[in-house]
């Protein structure tokens, strides 16, 4: 049992407060950062096809922090089989 109701709350917001910003930073590099090319400005405005209920498909670049996400969950699983093996751990 707490003796002070409001740490409860502020445990709360120490919680929420960084996964918020996480997901608005994320979010902003998902839209606006990507590998450019030559010609990736042509491809960001060109549409490949256009579906029912104007939904328009388009070859835009692939955003940098995905890449950035994919490898570092490349290297993270990596260094974990090789630490796990050399140390002995029993999973």
């Amino acid at each position: 049992m707490r003796h002070f109701d409001l740490l409860n709350f502020q445990h709360v917001i120490l919680y929420l407060l960084p996964t918020l910003v996480f997901m608005v930073i994320f979010g902003l590099a998902l839209g606006y950062s990507h590998f450019r090319t030559r010609n990736s400005a042509k491809r960001m405005h060109t549409v490949k096809y256009e579906f029912p209920a104007n939904i328009k498909d388009m070859d835009a670049p692939f955003p940098l922090c995905l890449i950035l996400v994919i490898a570092g969950t490349i290297i993270w699983g990596f260094f974990y089989i090789l630490m796990t093996g050399l140390l002995g751990v029993k999973i």
